[in-house]
């Protein structure tokens, strides 16, 4: 199965980018985003399974909930209020959220080898 997930922006993919591998296809809505730019992120999601995985605060709410419309089977990925969204979601959480969607094969699990002196 190949999957995309859809983000916020740029911050936030480049955390997600930490956690998962290359076959990841990761997007972003760069703010609320308008009806063009939702058919290009439907265009660039093409037939893989969509994630949406947005901030936890109202304009990620809003956000969410356009995607919504655009990919109704869309599973959802939720970071935890409090944190300052997704990009500052530790990678421990963001890593227990993508087990919980079932995504184990796409992450990257930090070493837990020692670092060299």
């Amino acid at each position: 199965m190949s999957i995309a997930i859809i983000v916020e922006g740029k911050n936030d993919k480049s955390r997600l980018k930490r956690v998962v591998d290359d076959s990841v296809l990761i997007l972003c809505t760069f703010g609320t985003p308008s009806s063009l730019t939702l058919d290009e992120l439907r265009k660039k999601a093409g037939h893989k399974h969509v994630y949406l995985f947005t901030d936890n605060d109202a304009s990620g709410k809003k956000i969410r909930s356009l995607l919504r419309d655009t990919f109704p089977d869309a599973e959802q990925i939720y970071t935890r209020k409090g944190y300052a969204g997704v990009e500052g979601t530790p990678e421990e959480y963001i890593i227990q959220q993508l087990e919980k969607a079932g995504l184990d094969e796409y992450i990257i699990y930090p070493s837990t080898e020692p670092a060299a002196e």
